[in-house]
């Protein structure tokens, strides 16, 4: 049996990852969006708090403040003071910015989905499964 090489298979994974996300980059530029942006975007419903979305992201705070500006500056993103903690704002999505992250998440869905149609449907849900179990 030959040896496991884990950086291998790190590399390979994050080829993967990569080239999906490539291959809509154009795609989600015409949003209005850079890639990581929409990676925040897609994230502020579950961490509403910019610190919280650093850690989510694995993201340094300072970009993402830079990335909320840019967001809220183009009409994605608005920050809002939390009424439970007056020091805390609070991101919320706007409408716009809803609708762009749908539509790039859609795009990187697709992008994948067709890499995943690459395998049958039983290895599908083994590679799930598979994921899971490593997150």
């Amino acid at each position: 049996m030959a040896k496991i090489d884990p950086a291998r298979i790190w590399s390979l994974n994050h080829r993967l990852l990569m080239t999906v996300i490539s291959s809509v980059a154009a795609e989600i530029a015409e949003l209005g969006l850079e890639t990581k942006e929409l990676f925040v975007l897609a994230e502020v419903d579950a961490h509403p708090y910019p610190a919280e979305l650093a850690e989510a992201l694995c993201i340094p705070k300072p970009s993402v403040t830079l990335y909320v500006k840019r967001l809220e500056a183009a009409g994605f993103l608005r920050r809002e003071i939390d009424t439970a903690d007056l020091r805390r704002h609070r991101l919320q999505l706007t409408p716009s910015g809803r609708k762009a992250m749908q539509q790039g998440t859609g795009l990187l869905s697709e992008a994948f989905g067709e890499r995943l149609g690459r395998l049958s449907a039983a290895e599908q849900v083994q590679l799930r499964a598979l994921l899971e179990k490593l997150s």
